[in-house]
């Protein structure tokens, strides 16, 4: 129960209390004589304040005490019964509300029901029950009630009834859109019912005919939402294009409906039209300028689009009225570096504390100060922060070694050595190590750091796959790589690489449609060049040398870099 539903319940019991005091008029005052003779006592009428007998104000102040007691229970039930007995629509209107905001769906439909039954002709009792009927899944009792709405030429919400069947069934869906269609007939400029139909229409994979009745019945009258339907339908489409003329002139109908812009906005960047996107964006935060989401999508646009002085001002403008916010410090940091303002990058990146943006950041920083061969800044600057870090050591030296793997892949295996005699429990580090190791020519190093992971952990299926694969690769102990490679398969059955590996032991030991049936399951789920290039020697060793052609062509064009199957064409002499 919020402060929100006290302060209401409150204000409805004291004004009660106010109407029954202003017409409680005060007794007459008696002349002094002689009591008459008694007589047979008349029953006692209870007093009343008011329409309310005392015992309805009392049942009601007890429901507001109740409820800043947070025994909603008690606030709920006196409340729905003294509307059932007082069948009074302020307090059915109350309670109505009070069971809505407690979730008690059912109560809050009765209390909807009473409130049409007692005020037939209340188009906001009429709208209430419609839309509790609605949620409740009885759909045509709810039309029903919202054209009797409509018929009193009261605003109504179609559009609302209509968003409640989406998650009904067809046959649901395909009444009310007849209902609708029906009343279009007789009210074809009314936009609700238009936009009702289109919007059922659209839930129905018949967007063609939804398009064609928004032009037809809101030509005249379009609305915000129409016109936002329209767009919605045409990009679901494919047709950007037209998407975005639909808001395009919508914005000029409507320039303040911030909807509307945003969604011109959004499809104008998924267009790649940044430049137009910026101007909307900018309006946007004139037309909201506290709202730090639009502005940082500015920022982001303008760093996506080229603008980057500009984003560098937003971003920095946002971080001096949110200095903790780490979002904006992250991107603020990709802005400086995008400007070739490496230090400033660094130095935004180093300000990230700990949390969801803290390993992204120093990522960030060892690629830039790989990239910029900055490896002994790059030392030091890991070196305290796994000092300032200590919890985050192993995924520091990870974002390191990583980092140096490819262009000093002997500086790497140093920082892995080190790690590990700082953690030489961690697997990650270990595996990180034995990869460098095979990299390096180093097939022992490989071996003793595999084993040194699966002992501890038995069930380690990348360690098992990764060490069952190198020795088919090499083609030595076979029997023991399949024994390892079966091992990981059987924990991750559906993992592709894994899947290659055991074919090409498969190959390896001359099981060649064994082999073959598992790479081609391999690189059905996952065409990467070394499944394809596996896949295309089984093939041609089976004497399919065109299929292994087509697989490695295929495979060649995928990949961003072919020399492995480029080698293994020309160890085959397949070229």
């Amino acid at each position: 129960m919020t402060a929100r539903f006290h302060h209401s319940l409150l204000a409805l019991t004291i004004s009660l209390l106010i109407a029954g005091c202003a017409t409680t008029a005060p007794a007459p005052e008696q002349p002094t004589a002689v009591p008459p003779p008694a007589t047979a006592a008349a029953p006692e009428e209870p007093v009343v304040y008011g329409q309310f007998p005392a015992d309805t104000l009392f049942a009601l102040l007890t429901a507001e005490i109740a409820g800043q007691r947070n025994r909603f229970d008690v606030a709920l039930g006196n409340y729905l019964e003294q509307a059932v007995r007082t069948r009074d629509p302020g307090i059915i209107q109350r309670a109505m509300e009070i069971s809505e905001f407690l979730g008690a769906h059912e109560q809050a439909r009765d209390m909807a029901l009473l409130w049409t039954e007692v005020q037939p002709e209340n188009p906001e009792a009429l709208r209430a029950a419609a839309l509790q009927l609605a949620r409740a899944g009885e759909h045509d009792e709810a039309m029903q009630m919202m054209e009797q709405v409509l018929l009193l030429q009261d605003d109504t919400h179609f559009d609302l009834l209509a968003l409640t069947a989406l998650q009904a069934d067809s046959a649901t869906r395909t009444s009310m859109l007849e209902n609708l269609q029906r009343l279009l007939q007789r009210y074809p400029d009314n936009p609700q019912l238009s936009f009702a139909a289109a919007l059922l229409l659209q839930e129905e994979q018949r967007s063609e005919e939804a398009l064609a009745l928004l032009d037809e019945h809101t030509r005249e009258n379009r609305t915000a939402a129409s016109i936002m339907l329209q767009s919605r339908l045409h990009a679901g489409m494919g047709k950007t294009a037209a998407a975005i003329d639909v808001l395009q002139q919508g914005v000029i109908e409507f320039p303040d409906d911030s909807r509307m812009r945003l969604l011109l906005a959004r499809l104008l960047v998924n267009n790649e039209d940044h430049q137009a996107a910026i101007v909307h964006f900018r309006e946007l935060v004139r037309q909201n300028p506290d709202d730090d989401e639009v502005r940082l999508a500015l920022a982001l646009v303008e760093l996506e689009g080229g603008a980057t002085e500009a984003a560098i001002q937003d971003l920095q403008a946002l971080l001096e009225s949110d200095p903790a916010n780490e979002a904006v410090a992250y991107h603020l940091g990709s802005a400086h570096e995008q400007a070739e303002q490496w230090d400033d990058a660094v130095r935004v990146w180093q300000s990230i504390g700990a949390g969801e943006h803290y390993l992204p950041s120093r990522l960030r920083i060892t690629q830039l100060l790989i990239q910029r061969q900055r490896t002994d800044q790059l030392a030091t600057l890991m070196q305290n922060e796994r000092a300032l870090q200590p919890q985050l050591a192993a995924e520091l030296y990870l974002l390191e070694i990583e980092a140096l793997s490819e262009p000093q892949p002997q500086l790497a295996m140093q920082r892995a050595s080190q790690a590990i005699k700082q953690l030489p429990d961690d697997s990650r580090l270990r595996y990180t190590r034995a990869i460098l190791a095979e990299r390096l020519g180093n097939p022992a190093g490989l071996e003793t750091d595999l084993r040194h992971i699966i002992q501890r952990e038995p069930d380690n299926a990348m360690a098992l796959n990764a060490l069952g694969y190198t020795l088919a690769d090499r083609n030595e102990r076979l029997d023991e790589a399949l024994e390892l490679i079966q091992r990981a398969h059987e924990l991750k059955p559906d993992d592709p690489a894994i899947l290659d590996s055991l074919g090409w032991v498969h190959y390896r030991l001359g099981n060649l449609d064994r082999a073959e049936q598992l790479l081609r399951d391999a690189f059905a789920s996952f065409p990467d060049q070394e499944v394809g290039a596996h896949l295309g020697e089984v093939l041609w060793h089976q004497g399919k040398r065109r299929e292994a052609r087509a697989v490695w062509d295929e495979a060649a064009e995928l990949a961003e870099d072919s020399t492995l199957i480029d080698a293994t064409r020309k160890r085959l002499k397949a070229d």
